[in-house]
């Protein structure tokens, strides 16, 4: 009787252990694959072999995701966003940028960048293009503004971090003044691949074709420890960083350099008044998966404060302001002699 109970329970059991060792054995193959081509595979399933489907991946990811560790991967577990608008004239306004990340695996590359461009195609692959970990974008949508804005992020900078040290210490750096220094054109290709090779359908790019429209600094956030200590790796960032922006664009917005979970934006446009201009209206439109931002209403400043996203956003998702006169006087955005 129990030999019959047994063999009955083995036969029951045998696809149950079948499958259980199929699984497993895909979960320790592809836990050994790099990221890329886990991903690559899944969505070449589900999207087809389009060359455009590793614009997908590197967004997903984070990264090239060529290590099978995950160590060349950027990912935000805990992003805040802050935007503060003063206006400095009836043509321009400063922007002020803080935002803070947190990641999920300590970053170990030290190397911060900076772009800013006032080219739209650029902005628009920078996310694609750029392969060091941390990095942060600004536009500036007036080509004649460009070269004053770049001067004000460039000599605003303030960086902050929380690091490991190579003995596994944990420490903290506060936000504190930085000198940037500026990539030689020459060296642009090294930071951005399309300077190298084509990237989807743009062709390889010349850099001397956007010398007067892409300026790209760097900072080794290593300099920030102490000097007892070496940065092993990072764990936390914060950037504060300010730039000058026409009026005659009545937006502003932040879009995520790589996957973040945003948990709040924070625009501060009380200052964006100017003496006797009329009161500004504004609105906030998120361009994400979803958030808890209730968008579509026109408001004033002081009915902006923390706007809670709590959300995932991609490379290319983000948050925009944008604003309008209460009046109808259309020549405030007319001209484009900004500063």
């Amino acid at each position: 009787m129990f030999a019959a109970a047994a063999v009955a329970y083995r036969r029951l059991l045998r696809p149950w252990i079948g499958r259980e060792f199929e699984r497993l054995s895909e979960q320790a193959i592809v836990g050994a694959w790099p990221p890329q081509e886990v991903m690559a595979t899944l969505l070449s399933r589900i999207y087809g072999n389009a060359h455009s489907t590793q614009d997908v991946v590197v967004g997903v990811l984070g990264g090239a995701g060529i290590d099978a560790r995950g160590s060349d991967l950027t990912i935000s577990t805990h992003t805040t966003v802050d935007y503060i608008l003063r206006r400095i004239d009836r043509r321009a306004y400063e922007l002020k940028l803080a935002v803070r990340h947190s990641f999920k695996d300590d970053v170990t590359d030290p190397r911060f960048a900076i772009f800013a461009t006032c080219d739209p195609q650029l902005r628009d692959s920078i996310a694609l293009a750029c392969r060091l970990p941390l990095y942060e974008e600004w536009f500036v949508p007036n080509a004649a503004l460009f070269a004053k804005s770049v001067d004000e992020i460039s000599s605003s900078a303030h960086i902050g971090i929380d690091y490991t040290d190579l003995d596994g210490g944990h420490h903290r750096v506060d936000p504190t003044r930085v000198e940037l220094t500026e990539v030689s054109y020459r060296d642009w290709p090294e930071y951005l691949t399309l300077f190298r090779e084509s990237l989807g359908t743009l062709p390889r790019q010349s850099p001397a074709r956007y010398m007067r429209t892409l300026r790209i600094f760097e900072f080794d956030l290593g300099e920030l420890a102490d000097e007892d200590h070496v940065v092993g790796s990072i764990r936390s960032m914060s950037l504060t960083s300010t730039s000058l922006q026409p009026l005659e664009a009545p937006f502003c917005y932040w879009q995520a350099p790589y996957p973040c979970y945003v948990e709040r934006v924070r625009f501060d446009a009380a200052g964006l008044a100017w003496d006797d201009d009329p009161l500004w209206l504004f609105r906030v439109v998120p361009f994400t998966f979803r958030s808890a931002i209730a968008s579509g209403r026109w408001m004033p400043a002081e009915e902006l404060g923390d706007l809670f996203v709590r959300s995932w956003l991609l490379p290319g998702h983000g948050v925009a302001l944008i604003w309008k006169p209460t009046s109808d006087d259309n020549s405030l955005f007319d001209g484009t002699d900004a500063v």
